[in-house]
């Protein structure tokens, strides 16, 4: 699975949406529970890595994509969970082939 980009594209956009969920579970906790910054601590330098590396993937994938296609995928790492909405249309229309 990791020895393409393919599946390193697929298991970073897994992986970003996993570590949002982490970064917002954490911030609940910081704003709304008790202040408490250990989880925002801890997911904030994670989800950080695993964004770079997603972007970092996705523009390895440029080469099989269009413009609109990249732009999108790279659009959807900014809203939680977005990359794996994008990863499974992507899988639905081919592009992950």
């Amino acid at each position: 699975m990791l020895n393409t980009p393919v599946g390193r594209f697929r298991l970073l956009a897994f992986a970003e949406a996993v570590s949002w969920a982490g970064l917002l579970l954490g911030m609940f906790f910081k704003y709304v529970v008790v202040g408490n910054e250990i989880g925002v601590k801890v997911f904030g330098p994670i989800h950080g890595a695993i964004f770079v590396g997603y972007v970092l993937v996705t523009l390895m994938m440029a080469q099989k994509w269009s413009k609109g296609v990249l732009f999108v995928a790279l659009l959807a790492s900014i809203p939680p969970f977005g990359t794996v909405l994008f990863e499974r249309w992507a899988q639905r229309q081919g592009k992950l082939a």
